[in-house]
């Protein structure tokens, strides 16, 4: 595994923005206390942590295959995304972290090829790791969809319908790996760039800090406490569009670890649930009388997307290419790569 373990705590003195606790355990069962709690944090922030979720084995063998994959030669390492390979800010400047995507559709296909293939260290763990964890993180955010469903108002099995398994997706789990800061490097330097989710929702696992968001209605970014057994989640921009509004898909970045931390690779490993490709990325009004007057209500920049009639592929695709390094010609591109939170002077 790597080093995840005997680890220098995270700083008191940096500052941080608490979420909400939410027992999985409890929102199975649909306490009464336990949703309330999930629906002020999804129409608030868009981040809260989850525990008693079930995922931490899985996890841990997931940390073993990324450091299996990441120590590769590079020529070994297919569908993998190298440091640089996207820009962090207008002006360009490369990103620092390397990651290693796994498609949905090819670990439920498994053995079968269904998108794409992947190395050596990435098969060898298939059943012990990327299954289990892939599927573990399906049921968990499809629970979540299921509950959002309800507090929404829609027809029961309207977001399930959106979030098919069996149509291909967006959806995929990633490892994560981001270098010890470098001596002299500011700590704010951003290693992913401020942005929105892309999908619906994002199931996060980390040992140490990085993450940030801004609060909505400040300009100041605040980090995200890691704490063990606790997953970090949070909303995208399909079910702020599929909401009129009414779920937050939280503006958040990655920078270096603070304090002592920073002199530590930063590993993580995340989950995004998206929805089917051919899904039309569109307010639900016509299901729910609540999104219909939040859409209502929203400021003409966010309904001209709600009401847009691109489908999630094609959403998907253009945040991901205009993301990229070398596809950088000019700020305009930079901004097309921004999700529906994108404040044009947020690093």
């Amino acid at each position: 595994m790597p080093a995840l373990t005997n680890l220098p705590s995270f700083p008191d003195n940096v500052p941080t923005h608490p979420l909400l606790v939410i027992d999985y355990d409890l929102l199975k069962t649909r306490d009464a206390n336990e949703v309330s709690k999930l629906w002020k944090a999804a129409t608030e922030l868009g981040f809260w942590y989850l525990k008693n979720h079930g995922a931490d084995e899985a996890v841990d063998r997931m940390f073993d295959m990324g450091d299996e994959t990441m120590n590769l030669p590079y020529d070994e390492k297919m569908n993998y995304k190298a440091r640089g390979a996207t820009v962090t800010d207008e002006s360009g400047a490369p990103d620092t972290v390397e990651f290693m995507n796994i498609a949905k559709d090819d670990a439920i296909a498994w053995p079968s090829v269904a998108r794409r293939t992947y190395p050596s260290t990435v098969n060898a763990r298939m059943n012990d790791a990327v299954i289990p964890f892939i599927r573990r993180s399906i049921e968990v955010n499809d629970t979540l969809l299921e509950i959002f469903n309800e507090l929404l108002g829609l027809p029961d099995g309207t977001l399930a319908e959106k979030h098919k398994l069996d149509e291909f997706s967006g959806s995929e789990a990633r490892v994560i790996k981001n270098p010890p800061r470098p001596e002299g490097l500011n700590e704010a330097k951003a290693a992913l760039a401020a942005h929105t989710d892309f999908g619906s929702l994002s199931f996060l696992h980390n040992r140490l800090g990085g993450l940030q968001v801004m609060v909505p209605g400040t300009d100041q970014w605040q980090y995200i406490k890691p704490i063990p057994g606790h997953a970090i989640c949070n909303l995208g921009d399909a079910m702020t569009i599929f909401s009129g509004g009414l779920l937050k898909s939280n503006l958040h970045r990655v920078v270096p670890p603070p304090g002592e931390q920073a002199h530590y690779a930063r590993w993580s490993l995340v989950y995004f649930t998206r929805p089917g490709d051919s899904v039309l990325l569109r307010a639900l009004g016509e299901h729910s009388s609540m999104i219909a007057k939040a859409v209502e209500d929203a400021p003409e920049h966010l309904r001209k997307i709600f009401e847009s009639p691109q489908t999630s592929q094609e959403w998907f695709t253009r945040r991901v290419k205009n993301m990229r390094t070398n596809n950088q010609k000019g700020v305009d591109v930079w901004r097309a790569s921004r999700g529906t939170e994108h404040r044009p002077l947020a690093a």
